[in-house]
């Protein structure tokens, strides 16, 4: 929300949802006279609502009160989802800004990327529009993108895999270090932080099938079960995609955690 810093403006919510919609419950535009922040999305759906929003805009010598507005996307609207919608307008003034800002903060989800590679950086870029807030950790110095998005904080970790016990709860885990040894401690340390505190719901190693086995056979030395192990995704990405290239990998990494989201928490 710090986009929006001229008012008056229409804050215009999905407040309610049933069946086939385009955005989910909670989505939200703000419209000003001249220019809008988000997206309600739905074609001529958006577009109703942005008229109405500036129409009031246009019209009101005062803040008005909020109202609401049930709609059904069907022939009318030019839309066959077959869903129907209650949106929020909401008129805001430069007094409600805090307000917003705490309101529309996105909830991030908490990601670890081990790694400062080029896929490593591939999947920062990746991941800067979308809602993880992400923790980067390298045990090299001079890794870091000096354009490294806001949302990502980065952390020089020697050894490496010292920084697992720091986490965030509920992080997803990537790891993708120059080393096979680092990568073999980091997935070490995120079995046992799932063993004592079971709140690590993925865990997710770059390579193929023959260097998970390799890691298999010494996580099971150290006195890992099978059961555990099964814990590890590897390799990761989306299957099909065979491309090496670090932005193709990083698309596809990138894809099926937003698929794990979908499937809901952990």
């Amino acid at each position: 929300m710090t986009q929006l810093h001229t008012y008056p403006a229409v804050l215009v919510t999905v407040q309610q949802t049933q069946g086939s919609v385009p955005r989910e419950t909670g989505t939200w535009m703000a419209v000003f006279a001249q220019t809008m922040y988000g997206t309600i999305g739905g074609g001529h759906l958006e577009w109703d609502a942005l008229r109405q929003a500036r129409e009031h805009l246009v019209q009101s010598c005062r803040v008005p009160e909020p109202w609401t507005q049930r709609t059904i996307l069907g022939p009318r609207l030019g839309q066959c989802c077959g869903g129907a919608l209650e949106l929020r307008f909401e008129p805001v003034g430069a007094a409600d800004a805090d307000r917003l800002r705490q309101q529309l903060q996105p909830r991030l989800t908490p990601l670890a990327l081990f790694g400062g590679g080029h896929v490593g950086h591939a999947i920062v870029q990746a991941l800067a529009p979308l809602p993880f807030a992400v923790h980067w950790v390298d045990s090299r110095d001079d890794v870091f993108a000096p354009d490294t998005p806001p949302h990502v904080q980065t952390e020089h970790s020697d050894p490496v895999h010292a920084a697992v016990r720091h986490l965030a709860p509920g992080s997803r885990v990537l790891i993708m270090s120059f080393s096979h040894a680092e990568d073999l401690d980091v997935v070490a340390a995120c079995l046992q932080r799932q063993r004592e505190r079971s709140d690590l719901p993925f865990v997710g190693l770059i390579g193929s099938r023959t260097k998970w086995a390799t890691f298999g056979h010494r996580l099971r030395a150290r006195g890992f079960t099978v059961q555990e192990l099964a814990h590890v995704t590897c390799p990761i990405g989306l299957p099909g995609i065979t491309d090496k290239a670090p932005a193709v990998i990083a698309a596809s990494v990138v894809a099926q955690l937003l698929l794990l989201e979908g499937q809901g928490p952990g």
